[in-house]
């Protein structure tokens, strides 16, 4: 009898335990579903507050921009990036109100391409600088310029100034007094070396390295190429340079979009210490964030 009331009470345990562990089971189905509910309930909220639209030079823009897309999504923002390789395009699709912002350029670029395109386009925040640099070609010593040598520069007017300065500061020609950003090489007054200036739209220059002594690549053009300013160039503008606050890389907008809540989100996205440090940790100073 004993025997049989152990059995009854051992097989009473095992129902005890299946029981619970179906009801268990049925508990983190329902839970399950009320996540997963959960999760579309978000998802439907990410969607309602929209898109936002950005143009970006692939190399850094378009990878900075990539760190804050979850940052976004968290607040509800689905960020989408179409990357172009010229300096034109960007804008023109800001402007026709295809694309809402761009990332790839400086204000002296955007205030000349607003007076030569009649485009109005506007700053909404300073990102990061990208010191502008000598590479060498087929010459590496650039105290020692052959006569004659070739240096091939950015054609756009404010790039082109900027390439000259920077030969000027590293005592290879003399601009005539007062040359400042819309500078041409026909503002050379000294150039003992009869240096050849190449003048080549930016994407063109790092193509021709074989074939000139030197180069002066764009940052975004330099680390498209592969070269890094820190190890690959002989001169560059210094990070604490007036360059550095002038040709600092912006977010663009067309005017009247500066305060649209998507673009603010934007911004503050861009200027955070996670971006800073990214961009410190991946260019090594190819790339310096703006405070």
């Amino acid at each position: 009898m004993k025997k049989i009331k152990r059995l009854l009470l051992v097989g009473l345990v095992i129902i005890f335990a299946l029981v619970t562990a179906v009801g268990c089971q049925n508990n983190e189905k329902d839970s399950d579903n009320q996540n997963e509910q959960k999760a579309e309930s978000d998802n439907a909220q990410i969607e309602s507050k929209g898109k936002i639209t950005v143009a970006a030079s692939p190399t850094p823009h378009a990878e900075i921009l990539e760190q804050v897309r979850e940052d976004l999504k968290e607040q509800g923002y689905e960020l989408e990036v179409t990357e172009f390789t010229d300096y034109v395009q960007p804008n023109l699709v800001v402007d026709s109100g295809d694309i809402n912002a761009n990332f790839f350029q400086h204000q002296p670029y955007l205030d000349e391409f607003n007076v030569e395109q009649g485009t109005k386009l506007v700053s909404v925040a300073s990102i990061h600088y990208e010191p502008l640099a000598i590479y060498p070609g087929k010459s590496t010593d650039l105290s020692n310029i052959p006569d004659g040598a070739s240096i091939a520069v950015p054609n756009d007017t404010t790039n082109e100034a900027r390439a000259l300065l920077l030969l000027q500061s590293n005592g290879l020609i003399k601009m005539k007094e007062g040359a400042g950003l819309t500078a041409t090489k026909n503002d050379i007054v000294e150039n003992s070396k009869n240096i050849e200036i190449v003048e080549l739209e930016a994407a063109q220059v790092s193509r021709v390295i074989d074939e000139v002594d030197f180069v002066i690549l764009n940052g975004n053009y330099a680390l498209n190429a592969g070269f890094n300013v820190a190890t690959d160039s002989v001169a560059k503008e210094e990070q604490h340079s007036e360059a550095a606050q002038t040709y600092a890389n912006i977010l663009c907008v067309k005017e009247g979009d500066e305060n649209r809540e998507d673009i603010k989100a934007l911004v503050e996205a861009l200027k955070s210490d996670k971006v800073k440090k990214y961009i410190a940790d991946t260019y090594q100073g190819a790339v310096i964030a703006i405070d």
